[in-house]
């Protein structure tokens, strides 16, 4: 989402980071098809600020969770050089400081290090800094990686930007930054966050101070423009961070503007560390990652993946659900996996187009049931709003675009179904395997279980599916029935 817009914002404590903000009323998010013809974005200037506070879930309203491992975790790590790294069986393993040890136990409640901990933190924490270029599950504890490596690189005395995230959407931006904030919470280590917002007082960018926060953590097109601007200095910059990184610097993404603030970075200091998170990377991907790295940063870095066949996410239970007209798959929906989903935990529902979202939406409020929407065209208060209220539980169900398919954490997340399945952009007759795993890994988060019910109309659909087993070598079997249905859910463990 190229956010091209003016920006304002001020410096302030980790306890109560402010943001600055973009305005595009109506644009076009990350795999967030206004219809089925690709349309251009139409970007507004303007600015804002926003309280995150404002954005916090209030936790009395949720159910408390810690973080577990995969079963199946199996991770390959590929070192370079000499350095020799110890994996991390305890965080005080790692030579932090006090203050972030505070933060892990008492506000994350943490009781140790993951599987993708272990390996990943001392290669990003131990000198000299070499790149990481890291694949893991979903849910696996990749945001933690990287924050405390942000926070464990910042100098508190230092009022200058000295690390760097950069996220494909919004909602990623703000729920890195709530990390963020309770990890560092003892740290006194101030950050900013530069997200697109709805505004209501315009300040060119040109009037602004620079940015003083020590952590930054934002979209691309927002950054890109700081950085043009020279209101984001980098000559200070130790760590840089691409969450959702296969995506980023994908040539249907936003690479582009990465490799721009790549080079803006490489320029002003070399020595800065780039760590590439995702839970995937296709091939093509893989390819263009490693190379950029290498012939910018033009020094060693390292690698950490789980192999392909390991990321079917078998904590979930996938099946298939064949109906033989659109009315028949809101009908399923609606007398099947609400009537009994609702007793297992919360909902989301992907479709393909905001106009699919705003058909279902309409259909299922009319048959009674409540339900919220989560689209590109919505304000970015609205798009607050439902998230807030989603991930508070006043919520039960969620129909969203792709918007919500990557990095989107809410433990109480049970059931995904597919209303239409992930296609690859400009080519509908290629299903988005990347895209299918992310939309799974938003159930069955942390380890839990979780059930995900693709809903199949036509041979287009079958075939579709058929590529998608094909990729993971995993067969997904048909329900059929209610008891199907009912079974399917007691075979996730939900009932």
């Amino acid at each position: 989402m190229a956010d091209n817009s003016s920006t304002t914002a001020n410096t302030v404590s980790s306890t109560a980071a402010s943001t600055t903000a973009e305005n595009p009323p109506e644009s076009k998010s990350w795999a967030d098809q206004a219809d089925e013809i690709d349309q251009a974005e139409q970007l507004s200037s303007a600015a804002d600020d926003i309280d995150i506070g404002s954005l916090q879930v209030d936790e009395s309203k949720t159910v408390n969770s810690t973080l577990s491992d995969p079963d199946d975790s199996r991770i390959e790590a590929v070192t370079s050089g000499d350095t020799l790294y110890k994996s991390a069986k305890r965080f005080e393993d790692l030579n932090l400081s006090p203050e972030l040890l505070k933060g892990l136990y008492v506000e994350m409640k943490f009781e140790r290090p993951s599987k993708i901990q272990e390996v990943s933190l001392p290669m990003i924490l131990t000198p000299p800094y070499k790149n990481l270029i890291a694949q893991a599950h979903n849910g696996s504890g990749k945001t933690t990686c990287f924050v405390l490596g942000m926070l464990s690189r910042v100098d508190p005395k230092l009022a200058a930007p000295q690390a760097l995230c950069i996220c494909p959407t919004r909602e990623l931006v703000i729920q890195n930054m709530e990390v963020l904030m309770k990890m560092g919470k003892y740290t006194g280590i101030t950050s900013e966050l530069a997200i697109p917002a709805d505004t209501t007082n315009y300040i060119p960018l040109a009037k602004r101070p620079p940015i003083t926060a020590q952590v930054v953590i934002g979209t691309p097109g927002t950054i890109g423009k700081w950085v043009s601007a020279k209101k984001l200095g980098m000559s200070c910059m130790k760590i840089l961070v691409f969450d959702e990184a296969d995506h980023m610097l994908a040539e249907s993404g936003f690479q582009d503007d990465s490799v721009r603030i790549m080079k803006a970075i490489v320029k002003a200091n070399a020595d800065c560390q780039v760590l590439l998170f995702s839970a995937t990377f296709g091939e093509n991907v893989k390819a263009f990652v490693t190379k950029i790295v290498k012939d910018l940063f033009v020094k060693d870095y390292n690698q950490m993946f789980v192999k392909k066949e390991e990321l079917s996410l078998d904590s979930v239970k996938q099946y298939k659900v064949h109906c033989p007209d659109e009315l028949s798959k809101v009908m399923v929906i609606k007398d099947k996996i609400l009537e009994l989903g609702q007793k297992v935990g919360q909902t989301i529902i992907f479709v393909g187009t905001r106009n699919s979202v705003s058909m279902l939406h309409k259909s299922l409020v009319d048959y009674g049931y409540e339900v919220t929407t989560i689209q590109g065209n919505l304000t970015q208060d609205q798009r607050d709003k439902v998230i807030k209220e989603f991930r508070e539980g006043l919520t039960q169900v969620l129909i969203s675009t792709d918007i919500l398919a990557r990095g989107f954490d809410q433990s109480q997340v049970n059931l995904v179904v597919n209303y239409d399945l992930p296609v690859r952009h400009g080519n509908r007759s290629e299903p988005d395997q990347e895209v299918y795993l992310h939309r799974i890994g938003r159930a069955g988060r942390f380890g839990r279980k979780g059930a995900i019910f693709n809903l199949l109309c036509g041979d287009r659909d079958d075939m579709l599916m058929s590529k998608i087993e094909n990729h993971f070598n995993h067969q997904i079997p048909s329900w059929r029935s209610d008891e199907d249905f009912e079974n399917a859910l007691k075979k996730a463990g939900l009932l």
